[in-house]
């Protein structure tokens, strides 16, 4: 099964809640944590993957927490979710050339490389910009139905 992994899931939602903040607001992970619904511990360990990944920077002491490093409208999802789950390959046959044995005798291969291609292409076009911009819209919404 083709499936996000929770790390890369946890990844996301603290990236798009930090594209919601105010530009250079830092954030604790426990507000993050909060409002995402993801524990803290949890939340620690990828938001030092995200660190690693040069998406988040992290600031130390009494006024810590972690902030974007560099505008929501440069950070895409595709980016978000490698930065966890690593480069993203829908078969091991589009990991490399020569991977998998039947490269040039599968029907199946170009069809692979295909969807990896549509999905690289729609992970690229969304922005962590955008999904905040939808997060807070979705919010508006529920509070209108509600």
């Amino acid at each position: 099964m083709l499936q996000l992994t929770r790390d890369g899931e946890y990844a996301v939602r603290a990236v798009v809640y930090l594209a919601a903040q105010p530009e250079g607001k830092i954030s604790l992970i426990s507000e993050i944590s909060e409002v995402q619904e993801v524990p803290k511990s949890y939340l620690s360990k990828i938001m030092q993957h995200l660190v690693r990944s040069g998406l988040v920077r992290s600031r130390r002491g009494a006024k810590g927490g972690f902030v974007l490093a560099r505008p929501a409208d440069q950070i895409t999802l595709r980016q978000t979710i490698e930065a966890l789950e690593g480069q993203i390959h829908l078969n091991v046959c589009l990991i490399k050339k020569g991977e998998c044995h039947r490269d040039d005798l599968c029907p199946v291969h170009p069809v692979w490389k295909e969807a990896q291609r549509v999905l690289i292409e729609v992970l690229d076009s969304k922005t962590m910009a955008d999904l905040a911009r939808d997060a807070e819209e979705i919010k508006r919404n529920s509070k209108k139905a509600g």
